[in-house]
């Protein structure tokens, strides 16, 4: 398989852009607008060149690319955010429970409330992931995907103790957010899609501005918006699937636009990372071994493909294909996590 996940460029622009468009609203991490994927793409470069190995009090953001190695065609994207809420706070709602009870009824009654809070700040965050529709087969979703875990293993200190994942929520036929429009669409005056818009090119301080502080009642909100809470974008289940196989749970924190579940790791217990091995390469011939995600390299040299792998004792055995796709040849250290 010739595709491989390296650091993005300036000169991925115009392919991002064009994969942009096809995301059908709710990916804020990805926005339709040339001037904000460019911001993103300086942002990113800033971070891929500084070469210090600790977390500075700034989020900084890696933008990776999957490319195809035969064609040259940028196929699918995923970011990474060292430490969210430095820049502006970092909001989420809580689901959470109230319970009351009246003596002169003999009733006790429990509530459901969403509370806004900035307890994920500080986290860092994985998201961003979008795989070309042409391109979802043969296990470049998981790819792309698990990539990010070798590339935080590779540079641990320069990422937060936890890690999060936003899904997105559930959007309706119209492109609209039933949970959007229980509340945010309450104090705002604009629909679902254009805070969505509007929150991926300026950011959400508009929130902290306008949302209101008090706790909501979920009882208060109809049907539609109390069933879409913690639930992910029927196009995010399988992408939940995999986090949850990475050891992340959803621990009632949702997304304050769509209700989407936000999802929780401790950075060292994430499976990619906790069993993944560093090793030097010992040969780069192997003709048949166990299929693994081979990553090399440091920030702008960073690659990850699939190969085949064979773990010994004094290190790691790998196919050509896999060799000649990171740069790598004997001695040359490696980090590998079973497929």
């Amino acid at each position: 398989m010739s595709f491989v996940i390296r650091a993005a460029t300036l000169a991925d622009l115009q392919p991002l852009y064009e994969m942009a468009k096809l995301t059908g609203g709710g990916f804020t991490n990805l926005p339709p607008d040339r001037p904000s994927l460019t911001a993103k793409l300086e942002r990113a470069e800033t971070a891929f060149v500084r070469d210090g190995d600790d977390l500075e009090q700034t989020n900084e953001l890696f933008v990776m690319v999957l490319e195809n190695t035969q064609t040259g065609e940028v196929r699918g994207t995923s970011q990474l955010f060292t430490q969210v809420g430095q820049d502006w706070p970092f909001y989420s709602y809580r689901l959470t429970t109230l319970t009351q009870h009246s003596t002169e009824l003999e009733r006790t009654v429990t509530a459901e409330m969403l509370v806004l809070t900035n307890d994920l700040g500080g986290c860092s965050e994985v998201g961003g992931l979008f795989l070309h529709p042409n391109e979802r087969a043969g296990g470049l979703g998981l790819l792309l995907a698990r990539s990010r875990y070798l590339f935080i293993a590779a540079h641990r200190d320069r990422f937060s103790d936890r890690v999060l994942a936003e899904l997105r929520g559930i959007i309706d036929d119209r492109g609209g957010s039933p949970f959007w429009d229980a509340i945010g669409g309450k104090f705002f005056g604009m629909n679902f899609q254009q805070a969505d818009e509007f929150n991926a090119v300026h950011g959400n301080q508009f929130i902290a501005d306008l949302m209101p502080k008090h706790p909501v009642y979920t009882a208060l909100l109809n049907e539609e918006a109390r069933s879409a809470i913690g639930m992910p974008h029927p196009s995010g289940r399988a992408a939940m699937r995999m986090l949850e196989n990475e050891n992340f749970s959803y621990d009632g924190y949702v997304d304050i636009f769509d209700g989407g579940p936000t999802m929780l790791a401790r950075t060292d217990n994430i499976a990619s990372i906790k069993n993944s091995a560093h090793v030097a390469v010992t040969d780069t011939n192997l003709e048949k071994g166990e299929k693994a995600l081979i990553a090399a390299g440091r920030l702008t040299s960073f690659r990850c493909c699939y190969g085949a792998r064979k773990l010994g004792k004094d290190g790691i055995a790998i196919d050509s294909q896999a060799a000649n796709l990171l740069g790598v040849s004997k001695g040359d250290l490696v980090w590998s996590i079973s497929r």
